[in-house]
């Protein structure tokens, strides 16, 4: 069943006051969303003229919390929390949240994109439900 989203706000404000806080210089959010197009349009360029209504999400915690702990130990990574929704979603519905917190703009960034894809490619699934 899907989920209420988060308030990025308290999020910062958590992240803000956490022990680790004084070595943190940036901090990345992600906000993945429902969109429309389908993904084979987006990431490989074909078009059936199909498009999405909504989504089947399901993910493994297990498999999230162990690519949690494998980004804390890059570089630099001091705060990580993520959020997913679940169930029967629709277009524009919030699908995830990471927040990564880290000493520097690279470091944070490279943790950023090895977690999402992480989740994106190993913990998900994600069913597009379709309108011919």
């Amino acid at each position: 069943m899907k989920k209420v989203s988060p308030s990025i706000d308290e999020w910062l404000k958590e992240a803000k006051a956490d022990p680790m806080a004084a070595q943190v210089g940036m901090f990345l959010v992600h906000n993945g969303v429902v969109r429309q197009t389908p993904k084979a349009k987006v990431r490989q360029g074909l078009d059936d003229d199909s498009l999405v209504t909504g989504m089947e999400f399901a993910y493994d915690a297990v498999k999230v919390d162990a690519a949690i702990a494998e980004t804390y130990k890059m570089d630099g990574i001091y705060y990580v929390k993520v959020w997913l929704n679940e169930g029967l979603l629709e277009v524009g519905d919030d699908i995830m949240y990471v927040l990564v917190g880290g000493d520097i703009r690279p470091h944070v960034i490279d943790a950023l994109q090895f977690l999402v894809g992480k989740i994106k490619t190993e913990c998900v699934t994600e069913i597009e439900q379709k309108q011919e």
